[in-house]
């Protein structure tokens, strides 16, 4: 009875924590959405990144999810294209600062992003849990990821073999794959890592909304072009 009621516990205070994570990402994309709908209503574009980024840094800090120091939350590991990565203090997690670079004029590709990973890769999905500055001083988004115990990096062929099983198909000479729905960029060797248990993690790919402009968002974006 008592390992029951004990156990009943730590499943409710789990269920209490993701409930929490879920709220601020639900939260912040509102803040966000709410932005472009009235920047589209009042001026008739989209253009409202600038815009979206300090209403979400007021949002954060309003509502305790400003993080002013990143060393709190780990030790810092590496900088990437949008993302400067830490690890957590018990090494279980990596807590990555993104920069928002792949959301064009506004941050609806970022929150679309985040969805999407979650759904076709939910064993690395982001945990949404504020925002806060990186080191040179922009505001970004700070996610978790849990960190994979890694044999080695995937090859081409495994990624290819496994985004083919997944539904997807290879465009512009295999730069991107896409299921008609989304476009996933990025799923290359460094990005993508074969766990000790076999299975290939996608730790870290660019996702859009299917579109025949994305190929020149995302060149237009990309430090490789």
């Amino acid at each position: 009875m008592e390992k029951n009621a004990r156990a009943k516990r730590i499943s409710q205070g789990t269920n209490k924590a993701e409930a929490n994570i879920h709220g601020l990402y639900e939260g912040a994309s509102s803040v966000a959405r709410r932005v472009l709908e009235s920047m589209q209503a009042l001026a008739g574009t989209t253009s409202c990144k600038g815009v979206q980024i300090s209403e979400l840094e007021k949002w954060a800090k309003a509502n305790g999810c400003w993080i002013e120091k990143p060393e709190s939350l780990g030790i810092y590991a590496d900088r990437g294209s949008e993302n400067e990565v830490y690890v957590s203090h018990d090494g279980t997690e990596v807590i990555k600062y993104n920069d928002f670079r792949y959301s064009d004029d506004n941050l609806e590709p970022f929150f679309e992003r985040y969805e999407a990973q979650n759904y076709y890769f939910p064993y690395c999905g982001y945990n949404f849990i504020g925002m806060g500055r990186n080191r040179d001083g922009k505001v970004c988004a700070v996610m978790t990821q849990p960190f994979i115990v890694a044999e080695r990096e995937a090859t081409e062929e495994e990624i290819s073999n496994e985004m083919n099983r997944m539904g997807f198909c290879t465009e512009y000479e295999g730069e991107c794959y896409t299921n008609g729905c989304h476009d996933i960029y990025d799923a290359l060797p460094n990005n993508v890592l074969l766990g000790v248990d076999g299975r290939l993690y996608f730790i870290d790919t660019i996702i859009y909304k299917s579109s025949k402009d994305n190929i020149s968002i995302y060149r237009k974006q990309s430090p490789r072009f």
